[in-house]
């Protein structure tokens, strides 16, 4: 189970953690309604952590929270990075410290083609995966370098997503939804691509409704139930656990 940072000492945590990703006591809300409350796990590096629970328990809004976008706000808490204090960035920032957000919703650039919005991707340092590594990692964009980002299929499109996020020297790879609305058979290859990310030491966060795919990539696993934790363990522990799926993810 989790064990939550001793910030007894002047908030030093950072300074004494094992953990590459720390969030502590944070709680964000849209307008006056509290979405996540004072929620606290670790992310180990080279770790990938299986975000979980029904629609409306806090995911998203958690990821957000982490890259440090605008809405929702961090109202209260710490979240930490390789010692850095996101809490206090902006989302440029965080972006600058290493949080690379892989969006459900993508936000492929229109007008761009696949290698454009790839180039815009490495405009400014620091720049991570070169694109001629990224196209033998999805060799799918490779053939498709010259076509518009948007016209691309759906699947396509995640993994350009993908790829604009590893085009920055990230240390930590956010996910949301990265299955959604894509046929088994390119869920298939997104899958096997996120398996070579993880051979290369990436730490990642999945959010996903297909939990059992997301358990079967993962080492762990946190479950949020309206805006809390009610589970942090191994990914194991929850494919073994018929009675907590039932309860928390309708599986």
């Amino acid at each position: 189970m989790n064990v939550k940072p001793d910030f007894s000492k002047g908030h030093n945590y950072a300074e004494t953690s094992p953990a590459f990703l720390s969030v502590w006591e944070m709680q964000s809300y849209y307008g006056e309604s509290y979405i996540v409350q004072n929620i606290s796990f670790n992310v180990h590096e080279g770790e990938i952590l299986a975000l979980l629970g029904r629609n409306g328990a806090g995911k998203t809004t958690t990821l957000r929270s982490i890259a440090r976008m605008n809405d929702p706000q961090v109202l209260h808490g710490e979240i930490w990075l390789d010692h850095q204090p996101l809490h206090k960035m902006s989302s440029h920032q965080a972006a600058q410290a290493g949080i690379g957000l892989v969006p459900e919703d993508r936000r492929i650039i229109p007008g761009l083609t696949v290698e454009e919005n790839l180039e815009l991707a490495q405009i400014a340092p620091p720049i991570g995966w070169s694109i001629d590594r990224l196209y033998e990692l999805f060799p799918r964009l490779g053939e498709r370098r010259k076509q518009e980002g948007v016209t691309l299929s759906g699947g396509e499109q995640q993994m350009l997503a993908v790829a604009r996020a590893l085009a920055r020297d990230i240390k930590v790879l956010l996910l949301d939804e990265p299955y959604e609305g894509l046929a088994p058979v390119i869920v298939d290859e997104i899958e096997k691509t996120l398996r070579v990310i993880k051979e290369q030491g990436m730490t990642t966060i999945i959010v996903e409704q297909n939990a059992v795919r997301a358990l079967e990539l993962a080492d762990r696993a946190v479950i949020l139930d309206t805006g809390g934790i009610v589970f942090d363990g191994t990914a194991e522990e929850v494919l073994e656990n018929d009675e907590l799926r039932a309860e928390y993810l309708a599986i």
